[in-house]
Order: structure tokens, then sequence, then C-alpha cells
């Protein structure tokens, strides 16, 4: 069964704990106190049965089944379906983790579908539960505070962010680190937070109401409260993007800066290679002028130039000299050596 908690209650006291819906359905009718039915990925026929009894939406309904909604709230005659999307920051893994919930709010009834662990909707209950005063307003005061839970848990999720921004300013100036993937995975990380908070403030402004849909006033100065941290927490989200933006920025100018910098050492690496081989050539062709000179004059023929030349031999080792010294000359000129 996904029922988590089912209590009835009337003038913001818990008077009687079914167990079953049918007889959360029949007590509602009998004390006519305010029902508060949580729900934890309800199957199809439970969700049904109770949009049937309190007539809910069937596209509201229909949206709570299939999940992955984005915040939202609308209205159905004299009820109100909300989305809201808690967020949690994961330690061990350095990154954010976002739930679901679901709110049907009655005249008379709470329905909460969750998708997710988060947000803590029994620390929820039991802080109601404990101030009788605000849960006697009825069901607007539990959409209050579950929406004020959701918004205080947002509040680590910005300090995880922070710590890794801090982090990731830190790693981009130093050496052999590249920051790129872990700038774009936490970018990717506050846009998604951003689609969970930026709703709430237009959110909260419409459970406010007006002249058209009166607030208790001591409710209205709750919401006003937790409207101005929705506010807070969506102006720093956007100023975490900015700095994500320009850290990104700043690790592309690095990377290309260090990647001119390689090209620039293997230009100068080419460089010096091309001069040592410069250096080898020339030294190979000085070489090879004696051995040309001395592989002619070593042929053992009996009719050659020269064979019975009293100066032959020192002829040759001039010319050996003389051309390995021309060559020399003409390297040297080229600025081989």
């Amino acid at each position: 069964m996904t029922i988590i908690d089912n209590g009835i209650y009337v003038d913001g006291v818990r008077t009687e704990n079914p167990r079953s819906l049918d007889e959360t359905f029949r007590l509602m009718r009998s004390r006519g106190g305010m029902g508060w039915i949580g729900l934890y990925r309800p199957t199809e026929p439970e969700l049904q049965a109770v949009a049937q009894e309190f007539g809910l939406h069937e596209l509201a309904v229909e949206d709570a089944l299939a999940g992955h909604q984005r915040p939202k709230i609308e209205r159905y005659g004299e009820g109100l379906f909300v989305v809201l999307r808690p967020a949690r920051y994961v330690d061990a893994q350095e990154r954010v983790e976002f739930g679901e919930v679901h709110i049907f709010v009655g005249p008379d009834f709470v329905v909460t579908v969750r998708h997710a662990e988060r947000p803590d909707l029994a620390r929820v209950r039991e802080r109601l539960e404990h101030d009788p005063e605000l849960l006697a307003l009825g069901p607007e005061a539990v959409l209050y505070a579950i929406v004020d839970e959701v918004v205080d848990e947002y509040a680590p999720v910005l300090a995880g962010l922070e710590n890794d921004i801090d982090e990731i300013e830190t790693q981009l100036f130093e050496e052999d680190v590249d920051a790129t993937q872990r700038i774009y995975d936490l970018a990717r990380e506050v846009i998604d937070f951003q689609r969970a908070v930026a709703p709430l403030t237009a959110m909260v402004e419409v459970l406010r109401g007006g002249e058209q849909h009166p607030v208790d006033r001591e409710l209205m100065r709750r919401l006003r409260d937790v409207q101005d941290h929705t506010i807070r927490i969506a102006e720093r989200a956007s100023s975490f993007r900015s700095i994500l933006d320009n850290a990104l920025t700043v690790e592309a100018t690095i990377v290309g800066r260090r990647q001119n910098e390689e090209m620039r050492r293997m230009t100068e690496l080419g460089i010096r290679q091309n001069e040592e081989v410069k250096k080898i050539s020339g030294w190979a062709a000085i070489i090879f002028a004696p051995t040309l000179v001395g592989s002619i004059y070593g042929m053992n023929f009996d009719h050659m130039p020269e064979l019975h030349w009293v100066w032959g031999y020192p002829m040759a080792l001039g010319l050996m000299v003389a051309v390995g010294a021309g060559l020399y000359a003409v390297f040297k000129r080229k600025g081989w050596f």
C-alpha cells in the first residue's frame, strides 16, 4: 500500500487515523474535518479512487501519475493542483538530486503524491500538528507548510553548489587540470535548479490571492516570507549561472593559451630538429666527397688516367680536403653550421 500517512483534522487537531481510504472518506463526512492523505508513488487504481471521491480533475490526475512535471500551480474550480521540485545536495557524489511532489488542495482535503524521498512531508506534518492554530487555517496552511519546507531544503543545495564553484575557480589556474567538463556538468545542475526555483515566486503570489481569493492575514504574512526566500534563492542561482558562464569563458581562454604554448614549443622543436638535420646532411656531404675521390683512385685498373703520376696521391688528398672545405664554406654561409 502506498499510503504513507492518513489523518483527519478538526480545528487543527488530529482526531482520527483511518486505516484505509474508504474509512478516510467516511470519517471526513461524519466528522466534518479536513483530510490529509500522503501517497508515495501510488498505482493508478489507488489514485483514481482518491480522484473519484474528491472530484479531482482528470488532467491533474494524469500529470500526477505520469510525473516528470515542471513546477506549476493550476486551479480547477475550488481546488488547486500544485507541482513542486524539491532538491537535495548529495555530498558523496557532489551533485544535486531532484524530486517531485504533486499536491491536490480542496476545500476540506489535501492529497500529496510523492515520486521521490524528498521533501520530508512527515516533518511538515509533525510541525503543523504542533501548531494547531496554523493547521486550523485549513488546506491552504498545509500547502504553505509544504512549499516552505521545499524552499528551506534549497538552502543546503545552494551551499553545495557554491562550494563546487569555489573549487572550480581554484582549479582554473592549476597546471595540467582540465575543468571544462566539471564546469559544464555544474552549469547543467544550476540550470535545472533554476527551473525548479524560478516559478515559485509567481506560484506563491497566486497563493497569496487577492480580493477574489481572500487569505488569512497570518497565512498571508507567512506566504510573503516564503516569497522573499524564493526571490533570494532565484537571484543566487542566477548569479551562480553567470559565474559558471564566466568560468567557462576563462577556461576556454586558458586552454587556448596552453594549446598555443604547446604549438609554439612544437614549432621550436621542429626548427631545432631541422637545424640538426641540416648539420647532419652537411657533414654527410663533406664526408662523402673524400669517399668519392678515394673510391675513384682506389680502382684497380691498368688503363686509367694518372695511374703512374708521381703527384697523383698528394693531388687526391688535396682534392679531398679542398672539396670538403669548399662544402663546409658553402654550408656555413647558408647557416647550416
